[in-house]
């Protein structure tokens, strides 16, 4: 099979794209940091506070993030040392656990929330029009729904 070489404009554009997740990402972080809270855990605590019931399988939630099962599964015993989260067996299958918001984790979330949309305004919102903005997430859906039709290791 041989491959299909990015032209200079693709090129640039990738990198482009990728370099700004990655220093968003960061930057995201860092903010964050000042609360004792990574960009994973607030992304963890927000995808459950979303749910009327703050909770969801762990499979779910490692297919809406994209992360290995085993890596959340990892992530949330440390997030459940710290009583962010906690794991409880689903009722209806044996072998389902869900993970669980816990009051401690809503009330931080809802402490560091301020600082999240603050930069995230900063480094983004503020630097993009609305027609940007329709642009990239018609752009990020469509990358979002092939990512889903293909098989992963999650």
């Amino acid at each position: 099979m041989s491959s299909r070489w990015l032209n200079s404009e693709e090129l640039a554009t990738w990198r482009s794209v990728s370099l700004m997740q990655l220093q968003l990402n960061a930057r995201l972080n860092q903010g964050l940091a000042d609360h004792g809270v990574s960009l994973q855990d607030y992304l963890v605590m927000a995808s459950l506070s979303d749910r009327p019931d703050g909770r969801c399988r762990i499979v779910e939630l490692a297919r809406e993030l994209g992360w290995e099962k085993s890596r959340l599964s990892h992530h949330l015993s440390r997030m459940c040392d710290r009583r962010l989260v906690e794991k409880a067996p689903c009722p209806l299958d044996q072998r389902g656990v869900f993970a669980v918001l816990t009051e401690t984790g809503r009330e931080l979330l809802v402490r560091v929330a301020p600082t999240h949309v603050r930069d995230v305004r900063h480094y983004f919102i503020d630097l993009t029009t609305p027609e940007d903005r329709r642009h990239l997430r018609r752009v990020a859906d469509a990358v979002l729904e092939q990512l889903a039709g293909e098989p992963s290791d999650t």
